[in-house]
């Protein structure tokens, strides 16, 4: 039987402020069951999703209430998506009333399905963003099956109590907030993270409040510091003992940020004006961190580590890149290792999630806007790695000018410092291409470990196919 709930006025009003998104979808009651089978096939085949029916849009784009006159006059939508798998277990249904609204507004749930789900004109639906994608073409069609081919660890039960989930601090307030209200156990049950009275790995890191207890070794963050731009960090070099971030995800993202960012605002980097602060954009601290945390793999026993060099960041975050996606279509491609996590978690107030796909795209993004280079992604044996070097656009060659506009001289090393070379005698190369084009030369007094080159002084002009005097007379490199 399908439940029925009144709800107050209040929480009438928060659904007609929904907007239709990655995880949610408004239809009028008139939608044909056809058109409603292929947001039911969006949502399986991607990470599931809500479908509110009964919420309809006016011209200025503002929500109305009109639901149906009976929950029986909902019985045509229901025998056709019943029909859409062999169990037709692939929905829950909920019809909300409430005082002085008309009619029956019916919500429907759809989980992610292990199985691809096919709409009823035949065709498969992915949902992107707020919108449903039919996926054409075989290669398109293999990628999701990649992507539905593999079973989530976040889908193993634990054997801790259930209250540990039903009964915590997180999980109280967090049903505060929530559209509609329930009660915690029910509406956790209805989200499928209780199996057999036992929580499941979503659940526990969602709602718990210290899942690292249940989930030892493989659900924290550890932060390191290195005194060192060595590829490699040592315990010799470590600044401080690491730092564990605990708590439920949504916690250990904001904690895990916020102590990062503190750690950063503390190192110095040498440019051309000197020891400045070193800088990186919020943004993608943020996401690249919530990437490692809702997408890394719960099933390896590794926390997710971040480590902090003098020149760069590292983020390592259990488990290889999912399905299809690799390091060239990462900025591209989506794949929801832990769909439950990451539909849920976006419930929470200011979701860390909040830009569906869009994360690390925003990275890079906020990197190219302070001139940085992009971030870089690796993939070893058993995780995945983002570096985010400290590292200007500029050529070393652009760079090595600039600093010489305010300095008379430049030595090998403070020139290493600047341009993020990290060899001795690349650094060299790049010394000798500038003297050859009468740009640099050589102190003559200074040599061996103190030599240091100058602007050149000469008396010969410089060639104008390889020079360009700039607007203050200084020497200017051309494309």
């Amino acid at each position: 039987m399908i439940e029925q709930r009144t709800i107050p006025a209040s929480e009438a009003t928060r659904l007609l402020r929904l907007h239709e998104s990655h995880f949610i979808d408004l239809k009028r009651i008139e939608i044909l069951p056809a058109k409603l089978s292929e947001s039911v096939s969006a949502f399986a085949n991607t990470v599931g999703g809500e479908l509110f029916i009964g919420i309809g849009e006016n011209p200025d784009k503002t929500r109305f209430w009109r639901g149906f006159d009976s929950m029986e006059d909902a019985n045509g939508l229901f025998q056709v998506i019943g029909q859409m798998t062999a169990l037709g277990s692939h929905y829950s249904a909920t019809f909300f009333s409430s005082n002085a609204l008309p009619g029956f507004v019916l919500h429907l749930l759809i989980p992610k399905t292990r199985d691809i789900v096919t709409a009823t004109n035949g065709n498969i639906f992915v949902r992107h963003n707020a919108q449903n994608i039919k996926v054409v073409g075989p290669e398109a069609l293999q990628r999701l099956k990649l992507d539905k081919g593999i079973v989530s660890f976040e889908d193993e039960t634990v054997n801790v109590p259930l209250s540990r989930i039903t009964n915590s601090t997180t999980t109280i307030q967090f049903m505060l907030d929530v559209v509609p209200s329930s009660e915690p156990d029910q509406w956790l049950d209805k989200q499928n993270l209780i199996v057999g009275e036992k929580p499941i790995v979503a659940g526990v890191m969602l709602y718990d409040d210290e899942p690292q207890s249940a989930l030892p070794k493989r659900s924290a963050i550890k932060i390191y510091r290195y005194q060192t731009k060595d590829e490699n960090g040592t315990r010799e070099l470590l600044a401080f003992d690491p730092i564990t971030i605990e708590g439920c995800i949504y916690q250990q993202i904001i904690d895990g940020v916020n102590k990062t960012k503190e750690i950063i605002e503390e190192l110095k980097a040498l440019d051309d004006s000197g020891l400045t602060t070193i800088s990186y954009p919020d943004e993608t601290l943020h996401e690249i961190l919530t990437n490692a945390i809702l997408h890394r793999d719960y099933s390896l026993p590794s926390d997710v580590h971040i480590r902090i060099f003098e020149n760069r960041i590292e983020v390592e975050s259990p488990g290889r890149l999912p399905g299809h996606v690799t390091v060239k279509n990462v900025l591209s491609q989506q794949f929801a290792r832990n769909p439950k996590i990451v539909r849920l978690i976006n419930k929470f107030p200011n979701p860390p999630n909040k830009d569906i796909g869009e994360g690390l795209n925003t990275a890079f993004e906020a990197m190219k806007k302070l001139k940085l280079k992009e971030p870089e992604i690796t993939e070893g044996e058993n995780s995945v790695i983002v570096h985010i070097r400290h590292s200007p656009l500029a050529s070393p060659q652009d760079a090595v000018m600039h600093y010489l506009e305010t300095h008379n001289e430049i030595t090998n090393k403070i020139a290493r410092e600047i341009t993020g070379i990290g060899s001795e005698n690349v650094m060299k190369d790049v010394f000798k291409s500038l003297a050859k084009r009468q740009l640099l030369e050589m102190i003559p007094e200074k040599r061996g470990n103190a030599s240091a080159w100058r602007k050149f002084t000469g008396s010969l002009t410089a060639p104008s196919s390889g020079i360009q005097k700039s607007k203050r007379g200084l020497p200017k490199l051309l494309s």
